[in-house]
């Protein structure tokens, strides 16, 4: 399947984000500094911490960690490959890709999954801000061009640029809340944005090394985004989140049921009483779910999937403390 097809949901949705951003900042903030707070204390509470440049301890390879870092003179007298631990930097220079397209504004849990990617950038913010770290975003939606809704279209229309916003990186919680309320009142576009060249805005021109957070549905063919992916994580360390809507996943059995894609205006209408219909629907989103999982884990990009129907602060904080156990794991000599 080369793109699932958002459900178009039947009950009213609440007021676009943009209208009501600084009472969702305002709650955001609150969640997300009683939960991170109390569940990931420590010296360095970042989703991942820097690459560093001073060496630390060495310890034995371990299946997973990074090539880059080994430890060739421990390696060499004790014949054992060894990996050498460096110290993180603690003024970090994190940058926010976030994904607004129109395939975005949809959601059939308990957020849009526009939703779920300002609530990841805030919760990135709030781990990284911190200790004089500086945090700067991209951000990219849709080219702009209407797209009225067809029953039936001959060729998707070509992906293009989109518009594509660059957010100057900067410390300070002022700034940082500046830049969430930026990307809060962002308007979704419609048309097919380019994934690929928001990711390649980060690679050019070459950047200090840090970390970089990719926020996307990533319904975009691999081959677009893949291989700019790849080439930033030659520089820094890469975490992808993926955001997931559960009607993505699999159909309900609710009869006839309209079906559009608002990046591209294709409308369908699906017999979803069909239980042959509905299998292959799982099996094929499965199968796509497999390849973008397959195509991050190529790029050497820690991934974490976030759902429209699940508490995503727990699914960050899970992910954070298993980051933190594997990068601590074993005894250092």
């Amino acid at each position: 399947m080369a793109r699932a097809a958002p459900v178009t949901s039947p009950t009213p949705r609440p007021a676009p984000l943009a209208d009501r951003s600084e009472a969702v900042l305002s709650r955001l903030q609150l969640l997300v500094t009683r939960k991170l707070d109390g569940l990931l204390q420590g010296d360095y509470a970042g989703l991942l911490p820097g690459p560093g440049s001073e060496a630390g301890e060495s310890r034995e390879y371990r299946p997973g960690d990074d090539v880059r870092r080994m430890d060739w003179p421990v390696t060499a007298r004790t014949t054992t490959p060894h990996v050498r631990h460096t110290v993180a930097d603690r003024e970090l220079e994190t940058w926010l890709a976030l994904d607004l397209s129109a395939s975005l504004d949809f959601g059939t849990g308990q957020w849009l999954k526009r939703e779920v990617v300002v609530a990841a950038a805030a919760a990135i913010t709030h781990l990284t801000v911190r200790g004089g770290n500086r945090i700067g975003a991209v951000i990219g939606t849709g080219g702009g061009a209407p797209v009225p809704a067809r029953r039936w279209r001959s060729a998707p229309p070509p992906a293009g640029p989109g518009v594509l916003t660059r957010l100057p990186a900067r410390s300070g919680r002022k700034e940082a809340q500046g830049l969430l309320r930026t990307v809060a009142g962002t308007t979704i576009q419609p048309g097919r944005g380019d994934l690929g060249a928001l990711i390649e805005m980060l690679n050019r021109p070459p950047r200090r090394r840090g970390v970089v957070v990719v926020v996307s549905d990533f319904l975009a063919p691999p081959e677009q985004w893949a291989r700019p992916l790849r080439k930033l994580r030659v520089r820094h360390d890469v975490l992808a989140i993926e955001v997931v809507d559960p009607r993505e996943l699999e159909l309900p059995d609710v009869g006839v049921l309209p079906v559009v894609d608002p990046e591209s205006g294709e409308l369908h209408e699906v017999q979803t009483a069909d239980p042959r219909l509905r299998q292959r629907y799982a099996d094929a989103a499965a199968a796509q779910r497999a390849t973008i999982a397959a195509a991050l884990r190529g790029a050497g990009a820690s991934h974490l999937r976030l759902r429209t129907d699940r508490d995503w602060l727990l699914d960050m904080v899970r992910f954070v403390a298993a980051q933190r156990h594997a990068r601590t794991r074993g005894t250092t000599r």
